[in-house]
């Protein structure tokens, strides 16, 4: 089984390498899995803009991908930036979300679950994906560490120690019975399995859970739904040959 996970910004090559041995540590026997960035977009993913950002250029990426030999997509970033508009133009290859992956887990594993994510700006976008993956009651709240993404790997012991507090707090003062990370720079510190250790409570990795998700529904036969994601209809009626052509251009004043 062949994974693609697409970052949708340009990523330092060791970096890449880095992340690349951590997915296929985490990785089923018999699954391979590439990650592929985009030439331009984003550094980082701090606000709804620079989401949009690295849409276009990751959905080319995928579409071309829907016609290899890969069974999935994992999104590189847990504010599943286009997930919906990028599973209407897979027809072959299962598209999971991060985020959407995480919270399904956490809700599966407990009654209230809290997400904790990178920056205050980020607080929104983490009430809107719960609200589109009809987990709004079982969201407690979205708390920010406020340490930039970029900078979360600098120091992996303070980044570790601020998520522990503030997951301590929503525990033990909200009531939380599960924890999301609402980053996949938080995911690949691979600081889960030690929050959970230390809280009592289990934490999703976002990495690992959007991961264990691909395999799984690849594995049980299952894809997302083309009557709830359907193909681009100037696409399946051929008036369109690829995503190029449904972009026009104004070609006169």
């Amino acid at each position: 089984m062949k994974i693609a996970y697409v970052v949708p910004g340009p990523m330092k090559r060791e970096e890449i390498s880095r992340r690349q041995l951590l997915l296929q540590q985490w990785a089923n026997p018999g699954v391979t899995v590439e990650i592929i960035d985009v030439a331009e977009g984003p550094a980082s993913v701090e606000s709804m803009y620079e989401e949009y950002l690295g849409i276009p250029e990751a959905a080319k990426i995928i579409y071309r991908l829907d016609q290899e030999d890969y069974a999935a997509v994992v999104l590189g970033c847990a504010g599943d930036p286009g997930l919906d508009a990028l599973r209407e133009i897979t027809q072959n290859v299962l598209v999971i979300g991060p985020r959407e992956a995480g919270m399904n887990m956490a809700a599966i594993l407990g009654h209230r679950f809290s997400v904790l994510t990178v920056t205050d700006s980020r607080i929104p976008r983490g009430h809107e994906l719960a609200l589109i993956a009809g987990l709004r009651s079982k969201l407690v709240h979205v708390r920010a560490l406020n340490i930039p993404v970029l900078e979360l790997a600098q120091n992996r012991s303070a980044a570790l120690e601020k998520l522990v507090q503030i997951g301590r707090e929503e525990v033990e003062h909200h009531r939380a019975d599960s924890l999301v990370l609402g980053c996949m720079s938080m995911g690949f510190l691979n600081v889960a399995e030690e929050m959970t250790e230390r809280l009592g409570i289990p934490v999703m990795n976002p990495v690992r859970t959007a991961l264990k998700t691909a395999e799984a529904l690849v594995m049980c036969g299952l894809h997302h739904s083309k009557k709830g994601y359907a193909y681009p209809p100037k696409l399946s009626s051929g008036k369109a040959k690829s995503l190029d052509d449904l972009l026009h251009k104004r070609t006169s004043p």
